[in-house]
């Protein structure tokens, strides 16, 4: 490069990557690269290995009378997007599913992040509510869902209900004892310094708990789908429950396994979202973002 070129560049541009950087670079592409190769070469040894075991009828090591086969599931989620469901359009039954989850998936959120740290912050109240949060989180909470529908109905806001239900308590439990992990030193020195109750909780408690909370939202759109979809199978009219009830009731592995499919797919978006919204929010803790980044 020439004098009068690099006493051109502008003074925003960073420095030349130097030959080190260049080869991390690539040495995290090449990786990259290796494990993509891998995850797509054990999904086909997988599949694979289903669609050979069940091969031969009967007679084969899988019957696909009980466990279908990929080549079926492929076949029948072509049908459903070409003619629907039993219950109507495939994607009004996706759009059904995803409403109630991410309704239950928002609220439980919301409910598990001001008792986690109400609780967390108030030690009077967390001796008081104590046992009865033992007792609840002891209690199988998908049995609540009939609950829900003879109290509440057949329709949305039962399946948002058991949703919310099962989502609360992981982000409960984590926004407790994120808010419960702050520095105490850390506390002390802001209160030496002036800092109020809410600049405490805005500047210095919520963003310390915040990868604790971030940490339980991985799991818990899971556990929204969860409620949602069992929800649903117990009564409902629309939605992927229905759709595989129907299929099960009808012995049609290959149905079940391709809402399954649907929804691990729903599932592995909302994971990527969830990664992306984390990213975001804690890049000032550099090596968690970077552990994050790594996997």
């Amino acid at each position: 490069m020439s004098v009068l070129s690099a006493s051109a560049r502008s003074p925003f541009v960073g420095p030349e990557p130097t030959s080190s950087d260049r080869a991390r670079a690539q040495a995290r592409t090449r990786r990259r690269l290796l494990v993509n190769a891998l995850r797509v070469a054990v999904a086909v040894v997988v599949l694979g290995l289903w669609e050979l075991g069940t091969s031969q009828g009967e007679a084969g090591p899988l019957d696909p009378f009980f466990y279908g086969r990929p080549s079926g599931i492929a076949s029948q989620l072509w049908t459903w997007i070409q003619n629907g469901t039993a219950q109507g359009p495939l994607w009004l039954q996706v759009a059904t599913t995803l409403e109630e989850a991410a309704l239950g998936f928002l609220i439980g959120v919301g409910l598990g992040i001001v008792f986690g740290a109400a609780l967390g912050r108030i030690r009077l109240l967390a001796d008081v509510f104590a046992p009865y949060i033992k007792a609840l989180n002891a209690m199988p909470r998908v049995v609540l869902g009939s609950i829900f529908i003879i109290t509440i109905g057949y329709g949305i806001w039962s399946k948002v209900a058991l949703a919310v239900v099962l989502v609360f308590f992981v982000v409960f439990f984590n926004a407790f004892q994120g808010v419960r992990e702050v520095d105490r030193v850390l506390l002390a020195n802001a209160r030496i310094l002036g800092a109020s109750e809410r600049q405490l909780a805005t500047h210095v408690i919520f963003p310390s708990a915040l990868s604790w909370i971030l940490a339980s939202l991985h799991t818990s759109f899971g556990f929204a789908l969860v409620g949602a979809v069992v929800g649903e199978y117990l009564g409902a009219i629309h939605g992927i429950g229905i759709v595989i009830a129907t299929a099960q009731a009808t012995f049609n592995p290959n149905g079940v396994f391709a809402a399954m499919l649907i929804l691990a797919a729903v599932a592995v978006t909302a994971e990527f979202g969830m990664t992306w919204l984390e990213n975001r929010l804690i890049k000032w803790r550099p090596n968690a973002v970077a552990e994050i980044q790594h996997i």
